[in-house]
């Protein structure tokens, strides 16, 4: 059973930044580990990802403010943001594909997912 865990939500002013992490259990030889968000009456959103490689994958909206990393010691992908906008106001979401996935800011892409850490930029 993979379970996935984010912390580091919270509230922040405009130009601020957070720190957003995300335990995970399971192994798989190829993976993406990817940030998703969801603001009220918006559809989700791939923001960032990265694969068993290292390779990661932006959305245009966070390129340059947003940085993607994982350790696999700890099996804790984070997610650094600076620069914070209110329009990044959301609930964040981490997913693991369990497999090599194809497009990696791709939703239907992941197989499991965390409950979520609420952003919340004013």
């Amino acid at each position: 059973h993979v379970q996935l865990v984010e912390s580091g939500g919270g509230s922040v002013q405009a130009g601020g930044s957070l720190r957003l992490a995300c335990t995970h259990s399971g192994y798989y030889s190829s993976y993406c580990l990817g940030w998703f968000r969801q603001a009220p009456g918006k559809e989700r959103e791939g923001v960032a990802a990265i694969d068993s490689d290292g390779d990661t994958s932006y959305a245009v909206s966070v390129k340059g403010r947003f940085t993607v990393s994982k350790d696999n010691n700890k099996n804790t992908l984070y997610l650094e943001m600076n620069s914070l906008k209110p329009e990044d106001t959301a609930m964040y979401y981490c997913a693991i594909s369990g497999s090599w996935c194809y497009d990696p800011l791709y939703s239907n892409e992941y197989a499991y997912w965390g409950q979520g850490t609420q952003v919340t930029v004013s």
